[in-house]
């Protein structure tokens, strides 16, 4: 019997749109389900997918001008004292699926939004809720991910977060099922809701995936968005880069990254005496490419305490262990990312200066040997983190 699931998840932004949910409805479409994505509209959806998803616009004009700014501003005001931007949300899905059926509504989030119009969604429908936590406000501190995503709530930040997971949680109260990134979310979820399952980020075998290619430069690289210091901190590379850099005439580090990203790199660059080639995002096509041709693939942490970040399992950190490429983690979080990183022997989470500096020289000196590097890793430890096999437990976790 064909299975029909409808799906409801935060915007497909750049620069990964969202790889988790499109690796799964891929995965689903092709074991069978009937899959209807619905979601903010956002980026231009710059993948294929054998499958509807339905953007729903909730704010007027081009993103960018000024009416869209003024709307955007409203409309967020007015989201955060009533829960309007929901509301309307799921008014748009319901209307947009009359004459449908289906089994279930999964919910995949970043944050809050849409999860409590999925709720709402699945009372109306008298569907089962399954909720797939990513990310959530409090692995890292200082409400950080309002500040990269509602400039006019900083000055009441904590009021903002404190009404979003109010909402989150009164809404993952009502699910069947969590699922969730990391040991950490798990524990921390459990007080909101007794069954919650733990499946990996991971990555896709057919495109992450080692080989061999030999490059003229040594190239140390960063693609990604780049948060606040107190969840990523690239200051011990740099101090390393700023050391041995003289040493390594083929040495080039390569940053593709956000706008604020950029800056900050930029600004660090110059106060270490860092040469760097800092652009903007690439496509997600160019990226498993990027990956094989770098001689060390960098991921930015923080360590796990006070401010900084908990449970944060970066898809990066299993796209580059499938493409077995050195992975440096600058600096270890002490934590669950740093453990992952020893058992699955991927590369170095580095807590200090002369660690970076010794793992640097160490694959220059096999990049010099060889033209490119090649990372040993543990195959099996490794495998656990192919999505097919993460999706086959999604499936498993819907039909029960």
């Amino acid at each position: 019997m064909k299975r029909r699931l409808l799906i409801v998840c935060d915007p497909y932004g750049k620069p990964s749109f969202g790889p988790r949910i499109r690796y799964l409805s891929d995965y689903l479409n092709r074991k069978g389900w009937e899959i209807d994505v619905y979601t903010e509209q956002w980026d231009e959806l710059c993948f294929e997918h054998a499958y509807p998803i339905t953007e729903i616009a909730i704010y007027r004009g081009q993103r960018g001008s000024l009416l869209y700014k003024i709307d955007w501003t409203i409309k967020s005001i007015w989201s955060l004292l009533t829960d309007w931007k929901n509301r309307y949300f799921c008014r748009r899905v319901r209307k947009l699926t009359q004459g449908k059926t289906f089994d279930a509504i999964l919910c995949t989030t970043f944050s809050t939004f849409p999860l409590p119009a999925a709720q709402a969604l699945a009372s109306a429908m008298r569907l089962p809720l399954y909720c797939d936590l990513r990310d959530i406000d409090e692995q890292v501190g200082g409400t950080q991910y309002q500040q990269h995503r509602n400039w006019w709530a900083l000055p009441f930040r904590k009021w903002y977060s404190a009404v979003q997971i109010r909402r989150r949680n009164n809404a993952i109260r009502q699910a069947k099922m969590l699922t969730t990134v990391s040991p950490w979310h798990v524990d921390f979820l459990k007080q909101f809701h007794p069954s919650v399952h733990l499946i990996y980020n991971g990555f896709d075998p057919s495109i992450h995936y080692f080989k061999p290619i030999s490059t003229e430069r040594f190239i140390i690289s960063y693609l990604g968005r780049l948060y606040e210091p107190t969840s990523q901190d690239p200051t011990l590379l740099m101090q390393a880069l700023g050391e041995i850099a003289h040493e390594m005439p083929k040495l080039q580090l390569l940053i593709h990254t956000d706008a604020n990203g950029q800056e900050r790199l930029r600004n660090m660059t110059t106060k270490y005496g860092v040469k760097a080639d800092i652009h903007g995002y690439v496509s997600i096509d160019e990226v498993p490419e990027l990956y094989r041709k770098s001689s060390i693939c960098l991921v930015f942490s923080n360590k796990a305490t006070g401010d900084g970040p908990k449970g944060m399992m970066t898809t990066k950190f299993f796209e580059i262990a499938g493409s077995e490429k050195p992975l440096l983690l600058v600096r270890s979080d002490e934590a669950h990312l740093a453990e992952a990183i020893r058992n699955t022997n991927t590369g170095l989470a580095a807590e200090n200066k002369e660690e970076i500096i010794r793992f640097i020289r160490e694959k220059y000196s096999e990049w010099l040997q060889h033209g490119f590097t090649h990372q040993p890793i543990n195959k099996d430890a490794v495998s656990l983190f192919n999505r097919e096999v993460e999706s086959a437990q999604f499936e498993q976790l819907l039909l029960s």
